[in-house]
């Protein structure tokens, strides 16, 4: 399926590994310009460099800036000042119990995962409805939906970017500007060795065992790959994708047990 895409921009956050990097190239596989991001200039020339070995003739930039911040955000945004997709992403707090979060670590946390994508989309939809084009695409958490008490931290700063985003999503669609979540759970990324390693800490078990104990929680018994999210991902910013808005669509392995 040609996904009408070939030719346009996507600005890619917190990109130079894991589901960022996974968005990139699917959207490079369809002829997308894309603008990785990170706040390491090496692993994101790595990350750059990888990615056109991948894909033939993939057309790769690079904005070294960490978007945490808001003179990162800026940097960002006068390196590139249109775009036609734009897919947010962030790493994620540490995970935590109520004594753990004070106000800093709240505040920590909307700073990543929450106001950086709300400063980036106030930079860029307004661009995009005037163009009559624009595909937000935020990474937020299965958790959003089924939260986790040691994930709590990091729920609620997601949460709070999904409600906002909604609300946006009902005011910019009539310009063919669609704004959707992608709610990841168990990808096999760094993010899940992260959690083996934190598991082999506590649990004293293998390296195997972490991980089988991780893709135990799942119904399909796996981890997702990579591919299948950045897959989703790039439908999502297809042309055939623009009556769809104002969702979140769940790459869980059927383990959401809600109905709605």
């Amino acid at each position: 399926m040609d996904l009408g895409i070939k030719g346009r921009t996507a600005f890619i956050s917190a990109s130079s590994q894991g589901l960022g990097y996974a968005c990139a190239r699917s959207l490079a596989r369809e002829g997308v310009t894309v603008i990785l991001n990170g706040r390491d200039e090496q692993k994101l020339q790595r990350a750059a460099d990888q990615l056109r070995t991948e894909v033939s003739g993939a057309k790769v930039l690079i904005v070294v800036a960490d978007l945490s911040t808001t003179q990162g955000r800026a940097e960002i945004v006068e390196a590139i000042p249109e775009v036609d997709i734009l897919v947010n992403n962030n790493a994620g707090p540490p995970p935590g119990r109520l004594q753990d979060w004070d106000e800093t670590a709240l505040l920590d946390a909307l700073q990543a995962n929450m106001i950086p994508a709300v400063q980036l989309m106030r930079a860029y939809i307004p661009g995009m409805q005037a163009r009559g084009f624009g595909r937000i695409i935020n990474i937020t958490s299965a958790m959003v939906k089924s939260p986790h008490y040691i994930m709590g931290l990091s729920t609620s700063a997601r949460t709070a970017l999904t409600a906002i985003s909604k609300a946006i999503s009902v005011e910019v669609v009539k310009d063919n500007v669609t704004l959707n979540n992608l709610l990841p759970e168990r990808i096999d990324t760094p993010r899940q060795e992260f959690m083996a390693q934190r598991l082999m800490k506590e649990q004293g078990v293998s390296h195997e065992d972490a991980r089988r104990q991780i893709a135990s929680t799942i119904s399909a018994k796996r981890l997702g790959r990579p591919e299948e999210f950045g897959d989703a991902c790039a439908f999502l910013c297809s042309s055939q994708a623009s009556y769809i808005s104002g969702q979140n669509l769940q790459l869980d392995g059927g383990s959401y047990e809600g109905l709605i």
